[in-house]
């Protein structure tokens, strides 16, 4: 089982983040560097997956060769900004099943309100939820518990920034689901977002304001 917070820090990963935190890198080069970024980041989420063997010939040989055991695995985008990951796990993990949860802050009360809501059949799936930033946590531990309800049990939560507040509530909502980063930042501001951050992800991806 991953620990409940996975930092990596592997030089690729943080060279590519810097370059993302510039406010001068184009939107064309943050949609790259996002998508590159979440492939290496999946390599870590996906470490311990279930293994089984398979009986193969090789050009030289019959062998028992490794293969993952189990269903296909479930990616789960928390829209809009989660479909910058998706893409890259996608690559990676051509095979995997795809879902997708739409919430927003409510401005008032702050708190998430669901907008939209697909997701394939979890149960007995290992599930990775995607999102690149985990500021407040509020948004992101309302959709665990969606997942949970569909009958997620094995739930992994895969960001690109996350803020201690955000750490902690995840924490507090959902012990039993293992966070990967690639950094902790500071702290929130006032408004909510991560600082030092890289601004607001979604914004940045698609390069709207």
């Amino acid at each position: 089982m991953l620990e409940h917070l996975t930092v990596v820090k592997h030089p690729l990963v943080q060279h590519k983040l810097t370059i993302m935190r510039d406010k001068e890198t184009s939107t064309n080069s943050f949609r790259r560097l996002l998508r590159e970024i979440s492939q290496l980041l999946a390599y870590e989420i996906t470490r311990e997956m279930e293994m089984t063997t398979t009986r193969i010939e090789t050009p030289i040989c019959a062998m028992d060769a490794p293969t993952i055991d189990g269903k296909k695995l479930a990616l789960i985008s928390i829209l809009r900004a989660g479909n910058g990951l998706l893409d890259g796990v996608l690559e990676l993990i051509p095979a995997a099943r795809v879902g997708f949860v739409g919430l927003y802050r409510d401005p008032e009360t702050l708190q998430p309100v669901q907008y939209y809501y697909k997701v394939p059949d979890l149960r007995e799936r290992l599930t990775i939820a995607l999102d690149p930033m985990l500021a407040t946590g509020n948004s992101s531990a309302a959709a665990i518990d969606l997942l949970k309800k569909s009958g997620a049990t094995n739930i992994r939560f895969m960001c690109l920034l996350a803020a201690p507040e955000g750490v902690a509530r995840m924490k507090e909502a959902h012990p039993d689901v293992p966070i990967v980063t690639a950094a902790v930042d500071s702290h929130l501001n006032d408004h909510g977002y991560i600082v030092p951050g890289l601004g607001d992800a979604g914004d940045r991806m698609f390069g709207t304001k």
